[in-house]
């Protein structure tokens, strides 16, 4: 793939898997509800941080890793593979049906909120599997490893914020629809899916 067309499918997945309601979605939505825009906002800016930070994270050691051992990028790459299929097997067959599920908290502090934002993606190491397992596969040869998956990382918190955006300007009648089970049991086999067909492609890379 060249680099445009990389870009563009990792947009297309990533657009899917952001608007795939969860634990970052309950917060938003909560926040905004109990507190108010401000809260909302704050949180999404604390998951953000927390994204782009393990970005930065995975980007770095992920182009070392390929850079100094193959065969250890060979082992990560038959665990992110069967990481990805169990995930999406899970939402296949166990979807979540209530947006309520997980036990997040929410606070009317702006800043609170923030912070619960930001630990709840920093302190959560599936995170950063995610991005190591997902982003490798729309990287094209010939360019750089840690470079790239560092773009489309950030691409995936601008969408991320967008869609934050998005609820929070609409709480009330986006935040009903997402929270119907027929929605979320839809959105949720539809991310399965596309978990288990990027688990399979990610098995058969060399």
């Amino acid at each position: 793939m060249t680099i445009l067309q990389s870009v563009l499918a990792f947009i297309a997945a990533a657009a899917l898997l952001t608007i795939t309601p969860g634990v970052d979605t309950a917060m938003v939505l909560r926040c905004a509800a109990v507190g108010g825009a401000r809260p909302a906002a704050f949180a999404a800016a604390g998951i953000a941080l927390g994204c782009m930070l393990w970005g930065a994270l995975v980007s770095v050691g992920l182009g070392a890793l390929i850079a100094a051992s193959p065969l250890a990028f060979g082992v990560l790459k038959w665990f992110g593979a069967a990481y990805l299929l169990w995930l999406g097997i899970g939402l296949i067959l166990k979807p979540r049906n209530g947006i309520g599920e997980g036990g997040e908290t929410v606070s009317r502090d702006a800043w609170t909120a923030m912070r619960r934002g930001l630990l709840t993606n920093l302190l959560n190491p599936k995170v950063g599997v995610f991005y190591v397992t997902f982003l490798p596969q729309f990287v094209p040869a010939g360019v750089s490893v840690a470079g790239f998956s560092f773009l489309l990382a950030c691409i995936h918190v601008l969408l991320g914020v967008a869609w934050f955006a998005l609820l929070i300007a609409a709480t009330v009648p986006l935040g009903r629809w997402l929270a119907r089970p027929r929605v979320m049991l839809t959105m949720n086999r539809l991310a399965g899916g596309l978990f288990v067909g990027f688990g399979m492609k990610l098995a058969l890379t060399r």
